[in-house]
């Protein structure tokens, strides 16, 4: 749950007054139509306690567009090079975390700042103060979370400087995105295919020419990044609303963009047909600030998407820690002259603006910055015992979120219901929640009306609910995992798959990025709601890319809850308590066991819950029960496949042997797991991956752990052939696999320790 921001937190003059403004901007449509904004200058914006100097009369006679745009860039611009020189002033204290700034860079960051509407999403990187500024965040607010405090308003004290992740309604929203250089791109795009979406099912309605648009800015060397080149095909099939803003200082770290890039953003665009890309010198407010308003009225209008290079200097380190006199000196020295600050301060002067009113402009800002940073230094750092909060999406009290499902819903076999295999109950689950929910969308590879999954599990979805609400994507498991954060961010629901456990690799670099860590980092306010579909697992003659098990690395990715149903009713109940979850949710599913046609599978069939079924996560099922016996008894704990052939193991070890399903993997049922092992004394975990450095061997551990006393022998594990890949020959398969025989064995071999 969204904790609110004190606005003392984001009003520019708090600290220099001692009261809370409101900003004080009013939009308003220029003779062209063109987005332009006027500022008083008594409130936030103003950087003195006094009126500024009455306007000469050179100044006076200069159009009203002009003179509020001019001066509000240049007091932000102010701000912005006084942040940079109070750092750099207090070095030492304020680079015990890193940081960057954008100087240099501003004109193109104010250009984009200032006319960004509350409706709009963001996704700057990390040089990006100035535009913070322009939208309305304070110095103080970017210096508490510069110093890493507890009421940094963007993260509690979590992250870095200028990574905002900021939910209010009377500014632009700002979702969190990571460090990772270009991986903002993925769910900048998500958030704007859920404008999009929602523009056309008809969940949000503006009048023409007021759509909501979103920005991603990069760096030019981001550019590389595979992710983004995902941004930009779905960005160009889709027709989305965004404007990707590429901040080119032509440096990576060290290296130059003649050492490590082939082309510039521009020249690379052009592979994308559709994207419209323009290149313009980023240190000429004026040129920026026009460029963008035409860019942004076109967005509104619900043309898109578009790129634009902003050619700027980088006239400081490229962060705190990496400065730029270890290594570009005569560079930098070279770079001075395009400084868009002189030029921006000579514009106001050629239009009339007298000097002694630039330089009242320029010592306030000095002053306030610096009273601010004072402010700052005075506050609390975060509380230890605050740590574990926002995991989750929680309650205003940190108790557990009341959209998760707290228990079993809806009967679980209704009286002349028809019996159903696995797949179908998922089809029906995921049939069910579309029909219930519109802000409810499915997409990935194949799922769309043509094939409907290549298991057949989204079949006549896409004829059902059209090819807005569940269509195809590219080859881009990176696009299908991290645009749910973005689609999460803008109010949509997506369920997507990833066709293969296999093809996870590519997604991972999101899910565990962006997906998992989107709430924590953000102290609560963007959690993620989605549900990502991966089949998984062998026994389809698959071979090494197309029968993996992967829960060893997905389970060890925090902030993310897995489930691994094996039975109809409970793929149909866990598919909804995870899509109302308000939570990531990462649904694992056996396609081994979604027709049920292996032998001993038959039990993964059953009768069909009704609609609206739901389980809630973190409640295991026993699935065989066994009485207690010294020295005769045991527990399994196992999970998908491996329920099947322990129950068929069992078999030959009647009533010796109970049998928990896990059900889901987080978050677990340890009451339910020590309560097995204090039980019977003895604890057999079977799994389908290779044991070395599994989940599996960790789970053990932990039972070992915290049961030590009441076991009997070393809580044992089984699973697959330690080898790197499994074999296509079906005999090579088998061998590689756990089976009945060998859990049977496995049994033995414990009881008889």
């Amino acid at each position: 749950m969204m904790r609110s921001v004190p606005s003392a937190i984001l009003s520019l003059d708090h600290v220099k007054h001692g009261q809370h403004e409101a900003q004080q901007i009013r939009r308003f449509s220029g003779s062209d139509g063109s987005i332009g904004c006027t500022a008083d200058i008594s409130a936030d914006m103003a950087l003195s306690k006094a009126p500024l100097p009455t306007a000469s009369p050179t100044f006076a006679h200069m159009p009203a567009l002009a003179k509020a745009k001019l001066l509000s860039a240049f007091e932000t611009m102010a701000t912005a090079k006084a942040l940079t020189e109070l750092y750099e002033v207090n070095f030492k204290e304020v680079s015990r975390y890193v940081h960057a700034t954008a100087r240099g860079h501003e004109a193109i960051q104010i250009a984009v700042g200032s006319q960004l509407h509350h409706r709009d999403y963001a996704y700057p990187y990390y040089r990006d103060d100035a535009m913070l500024l322009a939208m309305g965040i304070t110095p103080e607010a970017l210096m508490l979370q510069l110093l890493g405090k507890a009421s940094d308003p963007f993260s509690k004290g979590r992250t870095y400087y200028a990574h905002p992740s900021l939910r209010r309604d009377d500014l632009p929203k700002l979702p969190h995105q990571s460090s990772a250089t270009g991986m903002q791109a993925i769910p900048a795009a998500g958030a704007a295919l859920g404008l999009r979406y929602k523009r056309i099912q008809g969940i949000e309605q503006y009048k023409t020419g007021e759509h909501p648009l979103v920005v991603c800015s990069l760096g030019d060397a981001s550019v590389t990044e595979g992710e983004v080149a995902e941004a930009f095909q779905m960005a160009v099939l889709k027709q989305l609303p965004i404007l990707f803003l590429v901040q080119n200082n032509e440096w990576d770290i060290s290296a130059q963009s003649s050492e490590v890039r082939a082309m510039n953003a521009v020249e690379y665009a052009r592979g994308f047909k559709g994207l419209t890309a323009k290149r313009i010198d980023g240190t000429n407010y004026e040129r920026c600030h026009n460029t963008v308003a035409s860019i942004f009225k076109k967005l509104r209008r619900g043309e898109g998407p578009f790129l634009l290079q902003a050619n700027v200097p980088l006239l400081n380190h490229h962060t705190s820690g990496v400065r730029s006199d270890f290594y570009r000196k005569e560079e930098l020295e070279s770079e001075r002259p395009r400084d868009p600050y002189p030029k921006l301060r000579e514009a106001l002067l050629t239009s009339g603006v007298a000097e002694q009113e630039i330089a009242a402009i320029e010592e306030l800002a000095e002053t306030r910055v610096a009273e601010q940073l004072d402010a700052a230094r005075k506050a609390e750092d975060p509380a230890p015992e605050h740590l574990r909060r926002h995991v989750f999406a929680e309650a205003e009290d940190g108790s557990e979120h009341p959209l998760v499902v707290a228990q079993e819903r809806g009967e679980r076999s209704p009286a002349n219901a028809d019996s159903s295999n696995m797949v179908d109950a998922a089809l029906h689950a995921v049939g069910e929640i579309l029909e219930d929910y519109p802000e409810a969308l499915l997409y990935g590879q194949d799922v769309g009306a043509r094939l409907g999954g290549v298991f057949r599990e989204a079949a006549l979805l896409g004829q059902r609910f059209g090819n807005e609400r569940v269509f195809n994507t590219p080859i881009q498991e990176a696009f299908i995992v991290g645009s749910t954060v973005g689609m999460s961010a803008v109010g949509c629901k997506p369920i997507v798959e990833v066709q293969f456990a296999d093809y996870l690799w590519p997604g991972l670099n999101q899910l565990f990025t962006e997906v998992s860590r989107s709430c924590y980092l953000s102290a609560g306010q963007w959690p993620v709601a989605s549900l990502i579909r991966v089949p998984i697992g062998a026994y389809m003659h698959g071979g090494p890319y197309h029968s993996s098990s992967v829960e060893s690395v997905v389970t060890a990715i925090r902030g993310i809850k897995i489930a691994y149903p094996s039975t109809a009713a409970d793929i149909k109940g866990l598919m909804r308590g995870g899509f109302e979850d308000p939570n990531p949710v990462v649904m694992l599913e056996h396609k081994g066991l979604y027709w049920s046609k292996l032998p001993g599978t038959k039990a993964a069939m059953g009768i069909e819950p009704e609609r609206g079924y739901a389980i809630p996560f973190g409640v295991a099922s026993t699935r065989l029960s066994a009485k207690p016996s010294a020295h005769s008894s045991l527990g399994i704990v196992t999970y998908g496949m491996g329920v099947y052939w322990v129950l068929e193991a069992a078999k030959q070890h009647e009533g010796r042997v109970e049998v928990l399903d896990l059900r889901t993997l987080a978050p677990l049922d340890w009451e339910a797991i020590y309560t097995l092992a204090r039980k019977h004394h003895r604890i057999l975990v079977v799994t389908e991956e290779p044991t070395k450095h599994s989940f599996a061997q960790a789970l053990a551990g932990r039972i070992q752990e915290e049961c030590f006393a009441h076991l009997d022998a070393p809580v044992r594990t089984l699973g697959s052939a330690e080898v790197p890949a499994i074999p296509l020959n079906w005999n090579q398969e088998q061998a590689y696999l756990p089976n009945k025989d060998k859990v049977s064995e496995a049994i033995r071999t414990l009881l008889e320790y």
